[in-house]
């Protein structure tokens, strides 16, 4: 996207600055995408002699689940752009496609249309899709299809890399397989060891964790993984950062010779190439990322001061329809600080960062997703695969320094398809990253109108 000058925005707080100017475009590197093959078609199934009586099946276990509350709310076609597929074309148990249902998932989306199929067969697949379009369902579900739960030893391990999602990634598998008769355990770090081992004593078909804790206890030989022949990587381009690959490694040769490995992620960055081709050479790629953004997600700038952040922050939470949001800061001590600002200006607010007990973090994450707080301050720990569906506005209180940063970030809004609004809040130091930004994404981050329209969030 080139350069351009904006004209200056009014913007909800005092005395607004305009726009400083656009730095010259031979400062700015561009940034190109390149695209995985696409996906062929899936053929389509004959329609059997039976189709009549498998509807009345259909209608009669459908009968026996607890029907989810309808989601009516307008969706994007990040979500409803599919071949028009349903679950029970994968030919999945019907124990599993009744936690389908009642989980609330009413079509495969598009990320599940491509990858469900590719990974029953047992093809290792590195899936690219945007924040938000249902990768957990296209991991968790085929693991659920293919465990056995007359096998008591553990079949699937899933890593991810925070401790939130981790707990986040093993309710999801818990609901969807009560009627399956299987046990899903989560393992992270910060939390009790001689726990952890107790559980494994008894049986454990799904292990969901973060790489420390797993390896920790594969090395003590208390989860026993030589019989786990699917190992899933979640949000994978952090879990291959130099701080977690070498982890990820010495992981690998404790599960089954035969195993198949799924890598899901919104970004790739080069380290993921050099772990494809050394462990799974012939992945099916699958890449829906032809743009970065969600289409849900409407961006705003305001072109602040430092001091008059929380102004500005005020003037927002006054002037916006406000369902959740997350407010984002660069550092740990600045998320405290701002937490205290905003509760002092008398709004509902949690905070939640690395350096916080586990159990305090536990606390804060449930009682969030929970509807208990209207705001909630993060450092980044909270970027990454968290879903909280009635978060509809994400504010960036300190403007990121990179484009996958902010990727995630906006990703915390606009879930499913759903709609979303994120502001962020610029001073002259951004103004490079503001651009650059932009341009790496594609994207147009516009100035803030006096009045947001609330249809779009």
């Amino acid at each position: 996207m080139a350069n351009k000058t904006k004209e200056p925005a009014e913007v909800p707080v005092p005395a607004p600055a305009p726009r400083p100017p656009a730095p010259n475009p031979a400062q700015i590197p561009s940034v190109g995408r390149s695209q995985a093959p696409k996906i062929p078609q899936r053929a389509a199934q004959p329609q059997s002699l039976d189709a009549a009586g498998d509807d009345e099946n259909q209608e009669a276990w459908k009968q026996q689940c607890v029907a989810p509350t309808a989601d009516n709310r307008v969706k994007t076609e990040d979500v409803t752009k599919t071949k028009g597929n349903e679950f029970a074309d994968y030919f999945l148990k019907r124990e599993l496609l009744m936690g389908i249902f009642e989980k609330g998932f009413e079509r495969p989306s598009p990320i599940q249309e491509e990858t469900i199929p590719i990974a029953l067969v047992g093809k290792d697949v590195l899936a690219r899709a945007k924040n938000g379009t249902g990768k957990t369902g296209a991991f968790v579900i085929p693991c659920l299809q293919k465990a056995d739960p007359d096998n008591a030893s553990i079949q699937s391990l899933i890593l991810v890399p925070t401790r939130e999602l981790a707990l986040q990634t093993a309710a999801i598998c818990k609901e969807m397989s009560k009627h399956m008769g299987l046990e899903v355990m989560s393992t992270t770090g910060g939390t009790s060891l001689q726990d952890d081992i107790m559980r494994l004593y008894q049986p454990v078909h799904i292990l969901v964790g973060t790489p420390g804790r797993v390896l920790d206890l594969s090395e003590k030989n208390i989860a026993k993984l030589q019989n786990c022949a699917i190992m899933v990587l979640d949000e994978a381009d952090k879990l291959l950062s130099p701080e977690f690959q070498i982890v990820i490694e010495k992981i690998i040769p404790f599960l089954a010779p035969k195993r198949q490995i799924m890598m899901f992620s919104a970004t790739f960055p080069s380290a993921v190439k050099g772990f494809k081709e050394k462990h799974l050479p012939g992945a099916y790629e699958i890449n829906l990322m032809e743009e970065l953004t969600l289409k849900g997600v409407t961006q705003y700038y305001a072109f602040v001061e430092e001091r008059q952040k929380v102004h500005c922050l005020n003037t927002l939470f006054a002037k916006l329809s406000i369902n959740q949001s997350i407010i984002f800061c660069n550092s740990v001590q600045r998320v405290e600080l701002l937490a205290r600002k905003i509760t002092e200006l008398g709004y509902s607010c949690f905070y939640i960062h690395a350096k916080m007990p586990q159990s305090s973090r536990n606390r804060v994450f449930h009682e969030f997703k929970g509807g208990a707080c209207r705001n909630l301050v993060s450092s980044d720990l909270f970027t990454r695969g968290i879903d909280i569906q009635s978060v509809n506005v994400v504010i960036n209180f300190d403007f990121p320094k990179n484009s996958e940063t902010y990727l995630h970030r906006i990703g915390r809004s606009g879930r499913f398809g759903h709609l979303g609004l994120a502001i962020n809040l610029i001073t002259y130091e951004d103004r490079f990253n503001l651009y650059k930004i932009e341009q790496e994404l594609g994207t147009e981050i516009k100035a803030i109108p006096p009045q947001v329209d609330s249809s779009l969030y």
